[in-house]
């Protein structure tokens, strides 16, 4: 009989599993698994307890938000590379925003979630590297990084869109400007930039990412938004309109599309990586490492959105 791990978050998005926590349990057993319950302990525990205790299991499951998916994702890679190769990871999203489970089509509701990794299909996806640290889909700086997580649900769910530009003017009042040189792969920028995101989402924070149409998520590359110093209120509002709308507006933006970023800044920057707190740099890189993310999706699942 194989050995399942499900790792639990039991305070992600305000108790979402609880309900059908023991139905998700007896799903996994009726399939044939001996399935080993984690809840985790604290925000690094997910990853450690993978760590020490991964290897004795076929088949990784997490429920909670984004940030329990990141730990697990991280656990596994550091694992090993020969234990790797025969363990998937599914995953329940729980969480506020789920963004990435959004992009990538898994079901919301956590029991139809734990059907659908029983039916699916393992498939390789890309993962980020943040000064050596894996992440999996978004690393940004500068003015709105945090807005998407502080604007308060409830206004989201109310005006939408409305409540991430009020939530934006807050932070418009003290942007910081940001002398960088940025290589992307063969080609250098240099620039005054007061945002920056590397992503492989369509959304952060339950808004569509700015600058992004369209996302692979297994070509070894991740796409690229910088935004420029403005020097005016007219392209303050076409920035604006880009949010809204998804438009890539020339003069203030700057997109790519790279396997390797490095970036020099005059002064330490703040960076957050999959929505939480990563340290100031004056120099940081980013890679991505092409197909190392084995999760379980829908067989028919595009990676190419």
């Amino acid at each position: 009989m194989e050995k399942l791990l499900f790792i639990v978050n039991p305070t992600a998005g305000h108790g979402t599993i609880q309900k059908d926590f023991f139905d998700i349990i007896d799903l996994f057993t009726k399939a044939g698994y001996r399935v080993e319950v984690h809840p985790t302990q604290n925000s690094s525990d997910c990853k450690e307890y993978i760590l020490e205790e991964g290897h004795k299991y076929n088949r990784i499951v997490c429920a909670g938000g984004d940030g329990t998916l990141d730990q697990t994702v991280e656990g596994c890679l550091e694992l090993g590379d020969n234990h790797k190769e025969n363990l998937d990871i599914g995953y329940i999203p729980c969480g506020t925003t789920n963004d990435y489970a959004r992009s990538l089509s898994i079901r919301l509701r956590p029991l139809e979630a734990a059907k659908q990794i029983l039916k699916g299909k393992t498939k390789l996806l890309d993962v980020g590297l943040f000064q050596n640290d894996p992440y999996i889909y978004v690393a940004a700086f500068g003015v709105f990084t945090s807005v998407s997580y502080s604007t308060p649900q409830a206004a989201k769910n109310m005006i939408g869109h409305a409540a991430y530009v009020l939530e934006g003017f807050k932070e418009a009042t003290s942007i910081a400007v940001h002398h960088m040189v940025v290589k992307f792969d063969n080609r250098t920028v240099e620039g005054d930039f007061i945002y920056g995101q590397i992503t492989n989402s369509l959304s952060v924070g339950g808004f569509r990412l700015i600058g992004t149409n369209h996302v692979i998520f297994d070509d070894g590359k991740f796409e690229c938004v910088f935004i420029r110093k403005m020097d005016n209120l007219d392209q303050f509002n076409n920035l604006l309109t880009a949010i809204a709308i998804g438009e890539i507006y020339d003069d203030i933006m700057l997109v790519e599309r790279a396997k390797t970023i490095q970036i020099i800044s005059d002064d330490e920057v703040a960076w957050t990586t999959d929505g939480e707190y990563s340290g100031t740099y004056k120099e940081c890189k980013i890679e991505v490492l092409p197909k190392k993310l084995p999760l379980i999706l829908d067989h028919d699942t595009k990676l190419m959105l």
